[in-house]
């Protein structure tokens, strides 16, 4: 039997009795006391004119005395059913009332309609597990490139919120634990239209569960994970996750990135953050010691990305057994009175960095330390969503919040996987060409956003796949025309060309393409969105290559079969 109605008639199994009860001795009532005809002799209803006639009285939308004027016995009786009745129905209607306002019969209906609506998905979706800061940012990212999302959270306020939001691609939620694999399997995990699993909870144990499941369950699923601890790290690569995300060490080594290669940071503030900065906003890193207040997780690891580039930290906590003997320079407090910091050389140092674990802290910190020195360069770790107003406000040189560092991160990845690894290659640049890079994007892009797109030569770019196949040769010249005119030059660049374990930074336009060939471009928007016409039409390459316009028409084809 269906669960729901099974559910529902048990919860209802005495109120329909009684309604049942009242109704059946109020027929036979009916059916034994005697009454009289039209011509005055003995007549007694019959079970159809009972239960007709209660039908309607115990509804209370009529009344008559069919088929003949009722005995006083009668309508004695008739008076007794129609309050037994009356109260039968409040008596059923308040216990329907209270079964569909009981919290665990909503829930299941709303599971049920959440497992529904998961059914009915036919167009490509993620299946996200968190539903916090980064859940937010990546099912918004996700609906930019048109993808749908399916959202399970443990916390009921957020799948509110959820629902609240306005996306212009339905999003679907429940609120289940996803550490359970029935959940990720109602959650559509095996819908062929899922595209993977993100687990973005704030609780290792919770993602561990999902990624575990997910590749145990459908190995061929993209599997993301969030991990704060190196043990959980690893144990998700030994597995096959696909991307492990750790926002305490992408941030550490994003800010390292900026001490020690600003050419390079800006490069991936512009392909990977939706941030879009000038050239000029380049981090000027100065030589001096820092200090860092807070030595939890996110002080870890900045602490071991600085030391590994030479600077010098006094470390800022309240807890002395933080520090393990790992720096020789610390300060027992928490950074917010004025004595702490000039104790810690506040006055002498060149930055600070605020990453306690508590936002109030943090804005104090920084508030403080510039009061003592102004020239400081500020870090600040935001936690809560909730403060953003405040810490735009604050205006630190750098802002961690570490929901938004992994979504951008796992956005990159999920729009091409191929980025990542540009972005390991180019670490391999020198600055100068590092900022020869960051100038040709600013050429083509301007102050706009750097878009990015990438093609695998073969089944998904038919156009390319044809040319070659023909034996014709194909350069990256050709596929960086406008296929509306072949004179103008569309306004992107390729990154990486990746031939098997071979890679490509920055092609020449003369490099000759094979099928296979992995190929990264970034540019505008719209001059992206033109390129691919030159991927799957194959008259529009013809035309790029050749500068032959294309033909349609049937005229079009005699036309140019008589010209030969």
């Amino acid at each position: 039997m269906n669960t729901l109605l099974y559910i529902l008639l048990r919860r209802l199994r005495l109120p329909l009795s009684v309604l049942i009860g009242v109704y059946a001795v109020s027929v036979l009532g009916f059916v034994l006391i005697p009454g009289l005809d039209d011509q005055g002799q003995p007549w007694r209803m019959d079970f159809f004119h009972a239960f007709y006639f209660v039908s309607f009285m115990g509804s209370t939308i009529g009344f008559g005395e069919i088929p003949y004027p009722f005995t006083s016995a009668q309508r004695m009786w008739t008076l007794v059913c129609i309050y037994a009745t009356v109260i039968a129905w409040l008596y059923a209607i308040g216990a329907m009332l209270s079964v569909l306002q009981d919290q665990g019969f909503s829930r299941l209906l709303r599971t049920r309609r959440f497992a529904h609506q998961v059914r009915s998905i036919r167009e490509p979706f993620y299946l996200i597990c968190g539903f916090g800061t980064t859940g937010r940012d990546v099912v918004a990212g996700l609906e930019q490139q048109g993808i749908k999302s399916v959202v399970i959270d443990i916390d009921q306020s957020r799948i509110d919120a959820l629902e609240l939001e306005q996306y212009s691609l339905p999003v679907v939620g429940l609120c289940a634990d996803a550490s359970l694999p029935e959940n990720l399997d109602l959650a559509g995990l095996q819908n062929p239209s899922c595209l993977g699993v993100l687990a973005l909870t704030n609780d290792d144990n919770v993602n561990l569960s999902v990624s575990i499941a997910s590749k145990l369950l459908y190995p061929k699923r993209i599997v993301v994970s969030r991990s704060e601890n190196d043990t959980t790290t690893a144990n998700l690569y030994s597995f096959g996750t696909d991307l492990v995300v750790d926002p305490f060490k992408q941030f550490a080594e994003y800010l390292g990135l900026a001490a020690h290669s600003p050419q390079k940071h800006l490069i991936v503030d512009w392909l990977i953050y939706s941030e879009h900065r000038s050239i000029a906003s380049t981090y000027k890193h100065q030589s001096g010691r820092w200090i860092l207040c807070g030595y939890g997780r996110f002080g870890r690891a900045l602490a071991g990305s600085m030391r590994a580039e030479g600077t010098e930290i006094t470390l800022v906590d309240p807890h002395m057994d933080s520090f393990r003997g790992d720096e020789p320079t610390s300060i027992v407090g928490i950074g917010t009175e004025a004595s702490t910091l000039i104790q810690a050389g506040v006055e002498e140092a060149v930055g600070i960095i605020a990453g306690t674990g508590n936002d109030a802290d943090n804005l104090s910190i920084i508030m403080t330390a510039r009061e003592l020195n102004p020239r400081l360069q500020t870090v600040v770790r935001q936690n809560l969503d909730s403060n953003e107003l405040i810490f735009e406000r604050l205006k630190a040189d750098f802002v961690m919040n570490p929901g938004r560092t992994i979504a951008s991160r796992i956005l990159a990845h999920l729009r091409t996987p191929l980025l990542a690894e540009f972005l390991d290659q180019s670490m391999a640049l020198d600055e100068v060409d590092a900022r020869e890079l960051i100038q040709r994007l600013n050429r083509l892009v301007g102050d706009g956003q750097v878009r990015i797109q990438a093609f695998t030569l073969g089944e998904e770019t038919p156009a390319v796949k044809e040319w070659i196949e023909s034996g014709q040769t194909l350069t990256l010249r050709s596929l960086l025309k406008s296929p509306a005119d072949r004179a103008k030059e569309l306004k992107c660049l390729a990154l990486l060309v990746k031939r098997g374990d071979q890679f490509m930074i920055e092609p020449g336009e003369l490099t000759e393409l094979q099928l296979g060939d992995q190929i990264l471009f970034a540019g505008r928007g719209a001059d992206l969105s033109q390129q691919r016409w030159l991927f799957e039409n194959s008259r529009t390459l013809n035309y790029a290559v050749t500068g032959e316009e294309p033909h349609y028409g049937l005229l079009s084809y005699f036309a140019k079969g008589n010209a030969r």
